[in-house]
């Protein structure tokens, strides 16, 4: 059996802790890999390991770090769909949506090609008399990412191209689940002329997490997963003085007016809440219809998901695969029947679904469950799969009321002709993305990505500014080039003039 170990100083090095954790095919069930979890002592010696890389890349020119990364860019782009093979054998999703994947990810990796614009830093001259203050901004040392398995590529690709621009070193923990493209992606950066170290790859669970979380020499840490988890990052880093970046949970709401497009509204809800079987952070998971809109969407999303093809995400047919395990199939699942024996209306129910040859993987088809109610698991916890609830209100403020009660506030959208209401939406909604008649609103690359509440645990978002701004400091200099008329004591407090 393949076993995928780590990446550490700019080749392969083999687990040595003994312990290694089953990595499945979603499609089959089967266990087709092993991957190395990283003991303490291991992921210290990465961390040593980036640090001695440090004394250098962080000094190293903008020229030198943007020539590495254009290389990368190119040799990411003319590998793009290994990549998503390696995604769809470890996740399980349809291989157009690993290839979209790949390509997001590559937006990131764009932006940080531009990072000479990016860190350029503020003069003010003359502030005083032959006084001069400058503002610039400098890279951090040993920063660590913690990425989630529903994007095995394009997170870390969120992170790490960022974090080296800015002549940061980084190790990435990447899910234990789909370990593989992380790993192919760092052997493409030391093929692109990465130096060792600068970029390492260590595997593990929660003992490699807590290394890094606790370890001194690291200092930030970034996060993608859930609530609970980014929680416990967020106050465990910071704990230990890190700078903490953590992003949680979602429970994303899409408002339909009555004069909203209803087909668009439909086809977007299709899109957002089945598409890569549920499995994302910016997935639609409720729709709040107002007025008499319900009846009529749920009849045109019902007639659109009965056509929807499930099967092996290899497989060019279909357009939705099957979720990463067994045991979170079975959790969704318990969902739709909960729902139902709390009261909701299960228009379809995707429970029973089995694909023929591929009994054993782990498949579920979609789920449309009507007349839901705050109260109900479904409405309250994050489901992460293709089970989409419809809640019925009565006006618009209603909605409203019903969307900033949730603890979360990641994305949402709302489905309107009415640019009143629109504007009146996006600025009364808390959530960090708002959509209008776009139901997944992920900012592209040179935007930041981030929710509010309990959907990011600290100050910063995602890529774009804010991504440079985490992985960088500020520093002032304030600059004074004597002449020989100066000098004589004065314990007064210093002025300007």
């Amino acid at each position: 059996m393949k076993t995928i170990n780590h990446w550490i100083g700019g080749k392969p090095v083999e687990g040595v802790s003994g312990n290694f954790g089953p990595v499945y095919n979603p499609a089959t069930g089967a266990q087709e890999k092993q991957v190395a979890f990283a003991s303490v002592d291991e992921v210290d010696a990465a961390v040593r390991t980036a640090k001695e890389a440090y004394r250098s890349w962080g000094t190293s020119s903008l020229a030198k770090r943007t020539s590495v990364l254009f290389k990368y860019r190119e040799l990411v782009d003319a590998h793009r769909d290994e990549l998503a093979r390696l995604i769809t054998a470890e996740h399980g999703k349809v291989h157009s949506d690993a290839l979209g994947e790949v390509a997001r990810g590559l937006e990131i990796v764009e932006l940080a090609c531009g990072i000479t614009e990016k860190l350029k830093g503020e003069l003010s001259t003359q502030v005083s008399t032959r006084v001069d203050v400058a503002a610039i901004r400098q890279s951090l040392g040993v920063v660590a990412g913690i990425t989630p398995f529903n994007f095995p590529a394009m997170v870390p690709m969120w992170m790490f191209p960022l974090a080296v621009a800015c002549g940061n070193t980084f190790i990435l923990k990447p899910s234990e689940k789909v370990p593989s493209a992380a790993y192919k992606l760092a052997e493409l950066a030391a093929e692109a002329g990465l130096p060792d170290g600068v970029l390492n790859v260590v595997n593990g669970d929660k003992v490699a997490v807590d290394a890094l979380l606790e370890h001194p020499d690291v200092a930030a840490v970034s996060f993608v997963g859930s609530t609970p988890i980014a929680r416990y990052i967020h106050t465990t880093g910071t704990a230990n003085g890190k700078r903490v970046q953590a992003l949680g949970g979602a429970k994303n709401h899409m408002l339909v007016l009555p004069d909203a497009d209803l087909d668009l509204a439909a086809d977007s809800a299709i899109n957002a809440a089945y598409g890569s079987a549920g499995e994302r952070c910016m997935a639609i998971s409720v729709v709040v219809a107002v007025g008499d809109t319900a009846d009529p969407l749920i009849g045109k999303i019902k007639e659109r998901a009965d056509k929807l093809c499930i099967g092996p995400g290899d497989d060019p047919a279909s357009e939705m695969g099957p979720l990463i395990t067994k045991a979170h199939r079975d959790k969704v699942a318990s969902y739709v029947t909960g729902a139902a024996a709390q009261g909701a209306d299960v228009v379809i129910d995707g429970t029973g679904y089995t694909v023929e040859g591929y009994e054993d993987g782990h498949w579920i088809g979609v789920s449309l469950l009507d007349n839901v109610t705050p109260e109900m698991d479904a409405y309250r916890d994050e489901i992460f799969g293709p089970v989409l609830s419809v809640v019925r209100v009565e006006t618009y403020e209603q909605a409203i009321e019903l969307m900033n009660s949730s603890p979360w506030g990641n994305g949402t959208a709302i489905f309107t002709r009415d640019g009143g209401a629109a504007r009146r939406f996006q600025l009364e909604v808390e959530a960090g993305m708002v959509g209008v008649n776009v139901p997944i609103p992920v900012p592209v690359g040179y935007h930041s990505f981030g929710g509010w509440k309990d959907s990011l645990f600290g100050d910063h978002h995602i890529y774009g500014n804010d991504g440079v701004h985490f992985y960088t400091r500020g520093k002032v200099v304030t600059t004074r080039w004597p002449d020989p008329s100066d000098g004589g004591i004065n314990l007064g407090f210093p002025s300007n003039h």
